[in-house]
């Protein structure tokens, strides 16, 4: 047996020699999960033994974030807002920047919305934040990966909004119908070469496809922002994430479509992040 003490110092100086950062946070997060408590309890109980059969159920799990893999894929459930989503590699991890994309569609809305468009849901976050904050709005929730729609299916029953999102597999527009108030899309949007210098995990284990987009990273969100007004109902918002150095040119773009009431809102690092639009 071995004290907790010892297996998370053990634990962070391996992880450490893997080149993991913030390889102590990433140790005690993940014996934490394992011992089904928060992480500052483990302070508390620095002499707790661990027998051998622990042991062995742990290391997996250091060794498989030794290996790059995302702690949040390891731990398979992530915060995001008031909800606790589930997470593995069929979807992109909900980043925080996502988060200040759902606050920010918020905040664009004057009058409850009716109807919801979620393009590129993913594991399903920003379609239930946006439920979760229109109590009456039906939301339609739209991905190309059957995967990832049924990643989705699974957060949607776990929350309970399973009757107030409907889920659409599409590519984009394809099988969307009807108009909406207001749409929201968080789309691909790195270059290859982005991607190709990108952590290894990012790189190694989230869906290529959910990131990564032609065109200098610019392909889907153009092609969103050029079909989205048949979609739109009168003055309702466009809210989209962008890529770092991309607003000017969608903004150029959204303007000659027609758009109007163009703006661009920063992420908490001030930097150019998001698109909302008008149609």
């Amino acid at each position: 047996m071995q004290s907790l003490l010892d297996v998370l110092n053990k634990s962070a100086e391996f992880l450490q020699r893997k080149n993991v950062a913030n390889s102590r946070l990433d140790a005690e997060l993940l014996l934490a999960h394992y011992l089904e408590c928060e992480r500052l309890d483990l302070y508390l109980q620095y002499d707790r033994l661990l027998t051998e059969s622990q042991l062995a159920e742990l290391r997996p799990l250091v060794r498989r974030r030794s290996r790059r893999e995302p702690l949040q894929y390891i731990i398979g459930e992530v915060d995001f807002l008031d909800l606790r989503i589930r997470v593995d590699n069929r979807a992109l991890i909900p980043r925080s920047e996502t988060e200040e994309l759902v606050t920010l569609a918020i905040d664009q809305i004057q009058n409850p919305p009716d109807r919801i468009l979620d393009l590129g849901t993913g594991s399903g976050v920003i379609a239930m934040g946006l439920a979760n904050a229109f109590c009456q709005a039906e939301v339609t929730a739209v991905d190309s990966s059957m995967e990832a729609i049924q990643l989705a299916s699974e957060n949607l029953r776990l929350s309970g909004l399973n009757d107030r999102i409907t889920l659409v597999q599409s590519d984009w527009f394809a099988s969307v119908k009807g108009n909406y108030d207001m749409i929201v899309s968080n789309p691909p949007y790195l270059s290859l070469d982005e991607w190709d210098t990108s952590q290894p995990e990012i790189r190694g284990f989230e869906p290529v496809g959910a990131l990564v987009s032609k065109d200098g990273g610019l392909y889907d969100a153009q092609l969103i922002l050029e079909r989205a007004p048949e979609f739109l109902r009168g003055e309702s918002p466009i809210v989209m994430e962008h890529g770092l150095g991309q607003y000017s040119v969608l903004a150029a773009m959204a303007e000659k479509r027609g758009y109007h009431s163009i703006e661009s809102a920063q992420d908490i690092s001030g930097r150019d992040r998001f698109l909302v639009a008008r149609y």
